[in-house]
């Protein structure tokens, strides 16, 4: 029975019923999970309870995509070449965004600028790491620490305002 914080405004959260949400394995095994529905009690926004093992508007478990877009060779992923290449997309697209959020959360809860490692040729993957490890469950600890914060880039548009 946690109390979760509305990621906007820091009131409490309170239940508003639930939905059903499918995934896939890194075996391409579909999955469903009941995510629950909080409404916060102040600014009245809705919003799901992702767990861990999802990332926002995937559709695939975070630990398939962490496999793909962190290391080379994903062979025991089963997804095929045009879902590999846009997770890499995606991330190339996101990587310094989460790299400089999770520079601004530590520096909100009053840890202080990380000093990088001395080497100037690191990737952004690496500098991700740097904050959150490259452990298993790395892309999961970065996706919870920045849509906990409420600073998920939302990409999903009902149209192209230039089109």
């Amino acid at each position: 029975m946690e109390q979760i914080p509305c990621p906007c405004c820091g009131e409490r959260l309170s239940v508003i019923g639930s939905r059903r949400r499918k995934y896939l394995t890194s075996q391409s095994i579909s999955k469903v999970l009941v995510i629950r529905r909080l409404k916060c009690c102040r600014c009245d926004r809705v919003h799901h309870e992702l767990p861990d093992i999802l990332v926002p508007y995937k559709r695939y478990a975070s630990e398939a995509i962490e496999e793909v877009v962190a290391y080379e060779p994903s062979l025991s992923v089963a997804v095929d070449e045009s879902t590999i290449t846009r997770w890499r997309q995606w991330f190339a697209e996101c990587a310094e965004h989460f790299a400089g959020c999770l520079e601004s959360i530590r520096i909100r809860f009053g840890h202080g600028v990380v000093e990088g490692p001395s080497d100037p040729s690191l990737s952004v993957l690496q500098r991700i790491w740097h904050y959150v490890g490259n452990a298993p469950a790395w892309l999961t600890r970065v996706v919870r620490s920045v849509a906990n914060t409420n600073q998920w880039v939302h990409t999903r548009f009902a149209f192209c305002p230039n089109g």
